[in-house]
């Protein structure tokens, strides 16, 4: 451990800005609450930009941590006990000037401030909870702010700060109890979900208490209640109707997998036997708790678990837990550790994609981790993404026709994300659309175009044939993902872009749609 005295605040950010650029868990959305008139500062959705740099990771909030001294010896961290990185902490006023000064010349719209652990749990989380106090009542700050929660801290403290954060979250670290073990043997998973637990509980109350509903597990719950009424109705038109006839055995196998062996697993506590200290009166001016929502992260590529389990795990946590989002963090070996995996070849960054792409289709497109893996076929494809491969396991449901089908059959389309299927359903009441339509609508036709009709016809004859349509996919216009290639070097991608490169320029980037 490498300590220095007397060190400057501009040292210290230098220190502990880049010991938090592994912490992936930086969103800002979710959370919508005007200027009070008397503070500086809103957090509206809207307001808050989103940035990213080289790596692809949001750097449109302050992100630091408070300490990167820690107690604890991960072998993953690079502020672990053990390694010799020079130390540093800020103080409650030193975070809340930044914080401010970083906003009032425009740079941030909100914090986000995680932390090792200093002395104990306690001991941190109280000098955090100090921070966040003075930000919201001496400095009258009313921007977005996402605190860390470290596990193992006192139920009391977590209660406390999530009455000045917008979002809190717990890292689950790693996918299995096992391989926590393993590699940071400091932590137990039953710490880990106890604060995600009681940030669920205590929102619900409040929420209830507000009369305030959550809008997205009022869409996931949709979702599946059309799922269920489309199934039940036996209407030949419902994709959903042919989905759970063709695989209800699957379904039921995932169902019993998730909700038995992973549960017991993760050492899911029910609500009723979690002990939450009683509800309390909110401070002056705070009138929700944690009202964005709690999230939580992974890393990917450390241990040896497949694309199935981690996905189960998210969809357990999603239902489960509510969780708004969990974050997949492609393994970055800074240690050498022989009980780490050697990633000479770079982090796995394409599996983090895929990884992400298909956590959209649980929370927005009503899949379930059952129709894209099993344990059978418990990795994704590398050359297709999760819903184009599902679609060419699928062919007996396609094609279907964009003017007469429901939203949530369009939105299994490959080529038709949320806003197109929304923009479909929306221009067809008073037109008859056409492949020109769709595509000034900004569906992407080049992969829809073998999986829909318009007016009962297709752009042109297409053999409904898997192999066919895969090598059409990954024709020139769409080459191979990112990373296949053996001569290209790792680089990050974002949620939002996928890769293309010519032969000429493997620097050229291309935007795609998440559909």
């Amino acid at each position: 451990m490498i300590i220095q005295e007397g060190m400057s605040i501009q040292r210290k950010l230098e220190i502990l800005s880049d010991a938090a650029k592994f912490d992936v868990a930086c969103t800002s959305s979710g959370v919508d609450r005007k200027g009070n008139g008397s503070g500086i500062g809103n957090s509206l959705a809207c307001g808050i930009c989103h940035t990213f740099s080289a790596d692809g990771r949001c750097i449109s909030l302050l992100k630091i941590l408070f300490t990167n001294e820690c107690i604890f010896d991960c072998k993953y961290c690079i502020n672990r006990s053990s390694n010799d990185v020079v130390r540093a902490s800020f103080t409650p006023t030193e975070v809340c000037e930044l914080t401010m000064e970083f906003y009032r010349r425009n740079y941030i719209e909100g914090l986000f401030l995680s932390s090792g652990i200093m002395v104990s749990p306690n001991h941190t989380m109280e000098l955090i909870f100090e921070a966040l106090r003075m930000l919201r009542e001496e400095y009258h700050f009313n921007g977005y702010i996402h605190c860390k929660a470290i596990p193992g801290t006192d139920p009391v403290l977590v209660e406390a700060i999530g009455w000045y954060a917008d979002r809190m979250s717990v890292n689950l670290e790693l996918p299995t109890a096992s391989s926590l073990k393993q590699l940071a043997p400091h932590k137990s998973r039953k710490n880990i979900l106890k604060p995600i637990r009681q940030i669920q509980l205590r929102r619900e109350n409040n929420n209830e208490y507000l009369g305030i509903y959550d809008g997205r597990q009022n869409e996931r719950n949709q979702v599946k209640n059309l799922i269920l009424r489309d199934s039940n109705s036996g209407s030949n038109n419902s994709i959903y109707n042919k989905i759970l006839n063709s695989y209800n055995s699957k379904l039921n196998q995932a169902s019993e997998y998730n909700s038995v062996r992973l549960d017991n697993e993760l050492n899911v506590a029910s609500p009723e036997s979690t002990n939450v200290i009683p509800f309390s009166k909110s401070p002056k001016g705070r009138s929700r708790y944690v009202p964005a929502g709690q999230s939580t992260q992974m890393i990917i590529g450390a241990t040896n678990e497949s694309d199935y389990h981690i996905m189960s795990v998210s969809e357990t946590l999603y239902d489960n837990f509510d969780l708004k989002r969990v974050f997949y963090s492609a393994f970055v070996n800074v240690n050498n550790d022989s009980n780490l995996p050697s990633t000479v070849s770079g982090p796995p960054l394409l599996r983090e994609h895929r990884l992400y792409q298909a956590d959209w289709l649980l929370r927005f497109y009503g899949f379930k981790i059952a129709e894209l893996l099993t344990e059978k076929n418990p990795n994704f494809n590398v050359l297709l993404d999760p819903k184009c491969d599902w679609a060419l396991r699928h062919l007996e449901i396609f094609p279907v026709e964009v003017n007469k089908a429901d939203y949530y059959t369009l939105l299994r389309v490959p080529g038709i994300g949320v806003n197109s299927a929304r923009r479909i359903t929306t221009a067809r009441k008073t037109a008859v659309l056409d492949f020109k339509d769709l595509k000034a609508m900004g569906i992407v036709l080049k992969r829809a175009v073998y999986f829909i009709t318009c007016g009962g016809k297709m752009m042109y004859p297409i053999k409904l044939n898997e192999d066919f349509i895969t090598r059409e996919l990954l024709s020139v216009k769409d080459r191979l993902p990112f990373g296949i290639e053996k001569d290209i070097t790792y680089k990050q991608l974002s949620l939002f872009d996928d890769v293309s490169f010519k032969p000429d320029d493997r620097l050229v980037h291309q935007q795609i749609s998440l559909a």
